[in-house]
């Protein structure tokens, strides 16, 4: 835990991520239009959309003022990964204390920077709790079982009297951290493309400081998913795309887990067996075909690549001296 510095809303930056949904886009714009408190800065990466984003950016320019909107359209798509990580830069350069992650299919509960901020001066590495599309609880997968590298599905979903449970993981629709632990593990990696992604960094900043999940709806999700329902959990369908970069991306994983320290082949190839067969499973009882079972195998190929490259290296630290050391 951190000193009881008071929160400063204008010291919080909100960074989206946006491609091609400008409707999205606008209805989570609207909502920070109506927030109180508002953020100092908001910063819209576009992934180089073909849509009217950047005339739908501009035309909130005037409404969001006095907060001040920062619009970036990147000259490719770099995937939620790439958008990500170039808005966490933007926001650091910025000077921001708070840097709050979200997806542009989201919309802001109006109290919920204020929510946030209860916490700020507790915790720098945050997430807040979010609806789901049709106004349910959307249950996310707050821990990690670190040897295999992979999400826990069934860890307790019930909060005691602390408001608050200890996570070891992430997620970019909602992230709040502080940008000391942001100096300290560097920027979300553009490598992954989609997936993976926000796991790893939530994981790398549990590292450096207690991360929490709180007992605070500050976000509700605007876009339905197609979902299995198994009763407790849900299941979401996927893609072809997300099939390819859940397997190749596990290789990435592997290499931030080698230069950790905390690598095992045993246990963490069990975990990568096991997301294999939970994809298996979504194609059938998700998404009702057998078709795309090539894009995991071309995945799993086109990873080991990757893990075969002894010449990588993670994402440095923005401050040099500050990075993560091994631990074993």
């Amino acid at each position: 835990m951190t000193g009881l510095t008071p929160f400063d809303p204008a010291s919080a930056t909100i960074a989206i991520v946006t491609y091609n949904r400008s409707g999205l886009l606008t209805r989570l714009l609207e909502s920070i239009v109506t927030m109180d408190p508002k953020p100092g800065h908001i910063v819209v990466i576009d992934n180089a959309s073909v849509d009217d984003t950047t005339a739908v950016v501009e035309s909130f320019r005037e409404r969001l003022a006095p907060t001040e909107l920062v619009y970036r359209r990147l000259d490719t798509n770099t995937g939620g990964s790439g958008g990500f990580s170039e808005g966490m830069r933007v926001a650091y350069e910025l000077g921001s204390t708070w840097i709050w992650l979200m997806d542009d299919d989201v919309e802001v509960i109006p109290d919920g920077l204020a929510k946030m901020g209860k916490w700020a001066p507790r915790f720098q590495s945050i997430q807040g709790r979010r609806y789901d599309y049709d106004g349910s609880e959307f249950y996310w997968q707050y821990r990690v079982a670190e040897p295999l590298g992979i999400p826990i599905p069934f860890a307790p979903s019930g909060f005691g009297e602390s408001g608050y449970k200890e996570m070891n993981s992430g997620c970019f629709e909602g992230m709040f951290i502080h940008r000391d632990i942001v100096t300290q593990i560097g920027l979300p990696d553009p490598r992954f493309f989609i997936y993976w992604d926000d796991q790893l960094y939530g994981w790398l900043a549990s590292r450096k400081t207690t991360s929490v999940i709180v007992d605070e709806f500050v976000l509700r999700r605007t876009r339905e998913i197609k979902q299995w329902d198994m009763g407790i959990r849900h299941m979401n369908a996927s893609s072809d795309a997300y099939r390819y970069y859940i397997m190749r991306n596990r290789a990435i994983i592997k290499q931030y887990y080698r230069s950790l320290g905390v690598y095992n082949p045993v246990l963490f190839a069990l975990g990568t067996t096991l997301t294999f067969g939970k994809e298996l499973i979504r194609l059938v009882f998700v998404e009702r075909k057998v078709r795309g079972t090539s894009n995991l195998f071309r995945g799993l190929r086109d990873g080991g690549r990757i893990a075969r490259d002894r010449s990588w290296q993670p994402m440095p630290p923005l401050v040099p001296g500050t990075a993560d050391q091994p631990t074993g």
